[in-house]
């Protein structure tokens, strides 16, 4: 099982290639939107926001996020760190239940380049 360090690591990771990533990518993460990420095997939740192509991680706080984020995703450590790191394709994990994200419809088909 992911720790939160490695979970935290992994944000890190993803926002470092979000702001590597080529023009459209970027283009679709350019918002500047609230974003918690909800790891449900630790009970911890990632505060911060996704701007300027970046994800920034302001807080971390034990159990369900604490306020209504724009953009909220939730998933176990072990599948946000397969992720970042290659070996779990996002729009599968979604589409089958591993992954939620949950946004408002004009961000979520702006994220949709994402997946």
């Amino acid at each position: 099982m992911a720790t939160i360090t490695e979970c935290r690591d992994a944000l890190d990771r993803l926002s470092d290639n979000l702001a590597r990533a080529d023009e459209g990518v970027r283009g679709a993460a350019a918002l500047d939107r609230s974003l918690s990420c909800h790891i449900t095997d630790l009970d911890t939740t990632f505060t911060g926001r996704l701007a300027d192509g970046r994800i920034r991680v302001d807080a971390t706080v034990a159990g369900p996020p604490p306020a209504k984020a724009d953009i909220r995703l939730a998933m176990t450590g072990d599948d946000l760190v397969a992720m970042v790191d290659g070996r779990l394709n996002f729009a599968k994990a979604w589409a089958s239940g591993r992954v939620r994200l949950e946004a408002g419809f004009r961000d979520l088909l702006r994220l949709r380049s994402l997946l």
